[in-house]
């Protein structure tokens, strides 16, 4: 065999650009991919949303961004947890399966980073994502994976974007040691701090709070959750204050759109185990599952909600919540929050819920074309 024939048989190590490319992302995605379904349900949850959209632009100047492609956008960054929008474009740029998903063809040019953060925050203006996920929760009640009668309620703590050196008195502008200006300075060992006398210099709006004794204290959000007990899908979400009663206020607020004039069950842990919120709970027509509190104090409820077999199996569904919470803190970037002010954190907490939800129903819907 002569040497010419050999590199003939094994390819010869050469690229030529073409002048032409005819082969489009559609058919570079594989037919079996998980994104494929995803982009079917979103593009239904989208075109829900369509006449909003309508409303959000004028007839007049320069086009903008396609509101679809840029929450299909927002929603690869949530999926493929992209740290930061200049990353995200980056991917756009060069990945054509990103390319793909979002709707751009081989030749549209990448967005710059700036336009694509400020066109997002248009979105929150008009709360897409409260609105996005609506449209989520109603495609999956129409496609019936929504239980009407059994739900589940619970908080988390999200930590801010904030250091705890950021976190000083609200009547004093600066803190330190006198005359250093620098990071370094700030001392806080040894000072008493609570939320009524100090603040974050960095995001006001985030409160120091610990979840439970012997845990440490961080400056946090708080985030909670209404979830269907029949597929573990997220009905209702809500970001506050972290407070020691916003659980249970925050899920008081989101059972008033649940509860109707069909009696419902809601299974909660033992923070709820109040007389309170047992009895704003039976006024909205739902029937409390608490996790009794039995730690030194009687419990709110008693016999006559516990010896029903419901009791149990609400208490033991309950738990289901917490795969939700793990899924929007190691995928969906809410371990620790990238953005300031509870306006954009909790924006950006509800359209990850809408992604949790998508992920979801495309486990329960695996022949959808």
């Amino acid at each position: 065999m002569t040497s010419l024939e050999s590199v003939v048989m094994r390819g010869i190590d050469t690229t030529q650009s073409a002048m032409f490319a005819y082969v489009s992302p559609e058919q570079r995605v594989p037919k079996d991919h998980p994104l494929r379904q995803i982009r079917v349900l979103c593009d239904v949850a989208l075109r829900a949303l369509s006449r909003e959209f309508d409303r959000m632009y004028s007839d007049m100047g320069r086009p903008s961004i396609a509101p679809e492609k840029l929450l299909r956008a927002l929603l690869l960054q949530i999926l493929y947890t992209i740290r930061s929008e200049r990353m995200l474009m980056e991917q756009l740029d060069y990945n054509l399966l990103f390319r793909w998903f979002v709707g751009l063809n081989m030749d549209d040019v990448v967005w710059d980073a700036t336009v694509y953060s400020k066109n997002r925050d248009r979105m929150l203006e008009a709360d897409i994502a409260g609105l996005f996920f609506q449209a989520v929760v109603e495609e999956a009640r129409v496609m019936g994976l929504l239980s009407d009668e059994h739900f589940s309620v619970d908080g988390t703590l999200i930590e801010a974007w904030a250091s705890q050196k950021s976190f000083q008195k609200k009547d004093s502008g600066e803190s330190g040691k006198p005359g250093d200006k620098g990071n370094g300075g700030v001392d806080f060992h040894g000072e008493q701090r609570t939320n009524q006398t100090h603040e974050s210099k960095t995001d006001p709006d985030v409160r120091l709070y610990k979840k439970g004794k012997g845990k440490e204290a961080k400056l946090c959000y708080a985030g909670h959750v209404v979830m269907e007990n029949r597929n573990g899908l997220a009905v209702s979400g809500q970001l506050t204050k972290a407070t020691g009663t916003a659980e249970r206020e925050a899920a008081v607020d989101m059972l008033g759109d649940i509860g109707g004039d069909k009696r419902v069950t809601v299974g909660t842990d033992k923070a709820y185990d109040t007389r309170d919120f047992i009895e704003q709970t039976r006024a909205m027509n739902v029937t409390p599952h608490v996790t009794q509190n039995t730690n030194g104090r009687s419990s709110a409820i008693d016999g006559r909600t516990t010896r029903h077999d419901g009791y149990t199996v609400s208490l033991r569904c309950r738990a289901r919540i917490e795969e939700i919470f793990g899924w929007l803190k190691t995928v969906g970037g809410q371990r620790k929050t990238r953005y300031r002010g509870e306006p954009l954190v909790g924006w950006m907490f509800e359209f990850s819920l809408a992604a949790y939800n998508l992920v979801r129903m495309r486990k329960l819907l695996p022949d959808l074309a």
